[in-house]
């Protein structure tokens, strides 16, 4: 049984959670700040987890469900749990089942807003893993799915969405389409060959590197604008500051005759950089109201 687990949360790469979580919560917390001027009871916190958890592995096993086929040609992947036959097909669909009800569940227990959204939510959960079959958009398109993690968190605590809300969502969707497309840079031969679609693939791996730059420029420009926003402060600035540090070494590591060390650019780098801006924006809120 604990095998079985285990083998489910490699199929979804738990640990990949630790980039949208913490831009839940902080869309959790600015949010609540915002708006009502108190931090989100432990209560909201403990929905918006289960509803991470049950749209985030929703959308990972659907994702490894429908590329199951393409993930069995491709030597990089095909070692993950449907191809290499750890799973059944219909053990993750029941899987994808429960989780999609465990996203339910806590959005009808957070606000009516949270619930009314869910259509919009589930509909790009199920339409990013189709998109690389027709589009090198793909990467903008799971940038808008990932980004509903800090909008989630928001909405979640506020029952509402204005303008703040929507820089920090485009903020996050940009993040995320610039290290997806460093990410699809090492599968750009399998793509090209099986017909399958990304920036890397349609525009080659150097303006590809390009693209992901320009977006991360406009992730940078997005924080920037969050912090005449809002109430932030300094603490805010500092994490800031550490923010584009990361982000311009994690463009630093990778170069188109040099892609050993995306694995690092694209996990590491960008695990920290999640964790970072919300401990410095969690910190700075925390010490106005100790004020």
């Amino acid at each position: 049984m604990f095998k079985k687990v285990g083998v489910f949360l490699q199929m979804i790469k738990f640990e990949h959670t630790v980039f949208a979580l913490p831009f839940a919560f902080m869309g959790a917390v600015l949010g609540s700040v915002v708006m009502s001027g108190e931090l989100p009871t432990w209560a909201q916190i403990g929905w918006i987890i289960m509803a991470m958890f049950g749209a985030r592995s929703a959308a990972m096993g659907l994702n490894r469900l429908i590329d199951r086929v393409s993930d069995a040609k491709n030597p990089r992947t095909a070692g993950r749990a449907i191809p290499a036959g750890l799973l059944k097909v219909g053990e993750v669909i029941i899987f994808i089942a429960i989780s999609f009800f465990l996203l339910f569940w806590a959005a009808f227990n957070l606000n009516p807003l949270s619930a009314k959204l869910l259509p919009i939510a589930v509909f790009l959960l199920v339409f990013y893993s189709f998109t690389k079959r027709f589009t090198w958009a793909c990467h903008l398109i799971l940038g808008l799915t990932i980004a509903l993690a800090p909008l989630g968190g928001w909405v979640a605590v506020t029952g509402n969405v204005d303008w703040t809300a929507m820089v920090f969502y485009f903020t996050i969707v940009f993040w995320t389409a610039g290290f997806d497309v460093i990410y699809s840079c090492q599968d750009v031969e399998f793509d090209v060959k099986e017909g399958l679609h990304s920036i890397p693939a349609r525009f080659g791996v150097p303006r590809a590197l390009l693209i992901a730059k320009i977006f991360h420029l406009l992730t940078g420009i997005g924080f920037i604008s969050l912090l005449f926003m809002t109430d932030l402060s300094w603490w805010y600035v500092a994490g800031m500051i550490i923010a584009y540090l990361i982000l311009f070494y994690e463009h630093h590591i990778v170069s188109p005759s040099d892609l050993s060390r995306l694995q690092t650019a694209f996990f590491t780098m960008n695990g920290v950089l999640s964790i970072v801006v919300f401990s410095f924006t969690l910190i700075d809120l925390v010490v106005q109201f100790s004020k």
